[in-house]
């Protein structure tokens, strides 16, 4: 799948209390890229990974996937749209405390009056290494636990593209290490395209492309 920005904005406010959060991105991503965009606290790259993702409207400018313009889409067609073609992982875990990991993993599906799919699941869970948490609740996970058990519910619907918002924001530095590699891993086996949003330099450079924003402003890394 193939997205792209042209000139793509977000404006918050009128006159004095007008913030620019993104300033005409321009913007593609090919299948199979792992991107990373990096950038301070208010830079404006979570606003980008919204935008990008369909979770929040553009003030100017355009997105598409494959061709079509998905902010064209009424809320409806594009709550699918996310459901079926992207997936998830945030800072926060957002498990539900009263499920187990497998049905955490497996709530994308019942909301999209699925069947699950066992083996794939068993495919993800030893993919992730949490084959023996399956059953434990989250409080019983540690923290790296729980973002894998996240990652296994944001591919369980098969997604084309994983956008990953500061997704080793609330780990130590052995479970973020854990966490990029299997990203990697799933890009590289996979042939997942990934956005990953973060500030961390060294994370930044996992990804195949990098890019940085600032003010509002993207621009592409040559390395």
């Amino acid at each position: 799948m193939n997205i792209e920005t042209k000139e793509l904005s977000k404006i918050y406010g009128i006159g004095e209390s007008r913030i620019i959060a993104l300033n005409k991105a321009n913007i593609k991503i090919n299948g199979n890229d792992f991107i990373s965009i990096m950038g301070p606290s208010g830079s404006g790259k979570s606003t980008l990974l919204h935008l990008l993702s369909g979770l929040d409207k553009q003030t100017s400018g355009s997105l598409t996937y494959d061709g079509r313009d998905i902010y064209s889409f009424t809320d409806r067609q594009l709550s699918a749209f996310r459901r079926q073609k992207i997936g998830f992982i945030f800072q926060q875990f957002n498990l539900l405390p009263v499920l187990t990991a497998k049905e955490n993993i497996y709530m994308p599906l019942l909301l999209d009056k699925q069947k699950p799919d066992e083996d794939y699941l068993k495919q993800l869970a030893n993919l992730l290494g949490i084959d023996d948490r399956l059953t434990h609740l989250p409080h019983e996970l540690s923290g790296g636990q729980q973002q894998r058990v996240a990652i296994a519910r944001a591919l369980i619907m098969k997604p084309d593209i994983i956008f990953a918002d500061e997704p080793t924001g609330n780990l130590d530095s052995r479970s973020s290490n854990e966490v990029m590699n299997l990203l990697y891993n799933i890009w590289s086996s996979m042939k997942k395209t990934i956005v990953l949003i973060t500030h961390d330099s060294r994370i930044a450079k996992t990804a195949n492309r990098q890019f940085v924003i600032e003010d509002g402003i993207l621009s592409e890394v040559t390395v």
